[in-house]
């Protein structure tokens, strides 16, 4: 009998393959700017969802990938020398801001983490020489594979797609790996897992190294879809909207950054048609979600299942009083 997971992933993956060429250049661009997010978000979960370790700097990764790549391609090197650059660069530095989670916890390193993001963003503002400042990175361009030009909507999306799917597999493969049962060991209990022998610290380092290469590839990703780069859309307000994508998805749940992206980038455009109200909707929508649902739109089906036997074994309870007293 085949997985209905299985079943549910075919289908999806016929949509996102089937239903693009359909759109006009905007829903396209959609798409592609929701997958951008998935991957980062990816390596949110990982960080935050499995290893339990609370990141407000995502979003300076992935302006770390954007304007790494960015610089590069200006600078005539190809994107496809830039993306593993963004990649290693985003692993170290996130390798150096793991120290902090060694020694403080919870919200003092959620401030860590959001002090680092607001120090790049200020780099990325002030070194005009550099990063151009305010007035950002324009003219970046999309990347030829194997000669075959990405310019288009339609063929970037599809790369966009298949980098989705390749590292959605990877981190599959690394979840249901030895290291996935560590990380998750760091998340449930970090002493427990000590004395079971999993080196604590250096799995809090990848914990944070991993979810930083993932923003990078995103950046690298997002700089090139956009075509124009400026600090904006990296600041802690992006690292804010991230970690709500991710808690609404579900934290923890290997879907939940799918979902949650989708959430907070396809549903407020969704939204558009209530003009000045959309945005008030969405919160509110969000702000009802988190109380009704707090670990996430996919433990709606875990609470369903909980309920279910729940009730069951009140009933098997009842039962079974009932047959003592009927013997007695």
């Amino acid at each position: 009998m085949i997985n209905r997971n299985v079943i549910a992933g075919a289908i999806g993956l016929a949509v996102l393959l089937a239903v693009p060429p359909f759109l006009k250049s905007y829903g396209i661009y959609l798409f592609s700017y929701w997958l951008v997010y998935v991957i980062a978000n990816m390596g949110l979960n990982l960080t935050v969802g499995y290893a339990g370790q609370k990141s407000l700097g995502h979003a300076a990764f992935f302006g770390i990938g954007a304007y790494t790549v960015a610089i590069l391609m200006k600078a005539g090197i190809s994107f496809w020398i830039g993306l593993p650059l963004a990649m290693a660069g985003c692993f170290a530095i996130g390798l150096v801001l793991g120290f902090p989670a060694l020694r403080v916890q919870t919200i003092y390193l959620a401030f860590a983490t959001l002090g680092f993001n607001t120090a790049v963003w200020l780099v990325m503002r002030n070194e005009e020489g550099l990063t151009g400042g305010t007035y950002g990175i324009n003219g970046i361009g999309r990347p030829e594979f194997f000669g075959l030009s990405l310019e288009g909507s339609l063929a970037f999306y599809y790369l966009i797609l298949g980098a989705t799917i390749l590292l959605g597999a990877l981190m599959w493969g690394l979840l249901r790996s030895p290291w996935g049962k560590a990380f998750t060991a760091l998340r449930d209990n970090p002493i427990r897992a000590e004395s079971l022998g999993i080196n604590v610290q250096a799995y809090t380092l990848l914990a944070f190294a991993i979810g930083a290469m993932y923003a990078g590839i995103a950046g690298a990703l997002f700089a090139s879809l956009v075509d124009f780069i400026e600090p904006g859309p990296f600041a802690i307000g992006t690292s804010f909207m991230m970690y709500l994508m991710l808690v609404v998805g579900g934290p923890g749940y290997f879907l939940g950054p799918l979902l949650g992206s989708a959430v907070g980038v396809l549903l407020p455009e969704w939204l558009r048609f209530a003009q000045a109200w959309y945005l008030f909707i969405f919160g509110v929508a969000v702000v009802l979600l988190m109380l009704w649902l707090p670990d996430g739109l996919l433990s709606l089906p875990d609470r369903l299942k909980a309920r279910r036997q729940a009730r069951e074994a009140s009933a098997a309870r009842a039962a079974a009083a009932a047959r003592v007293g009927g013997a007695q």
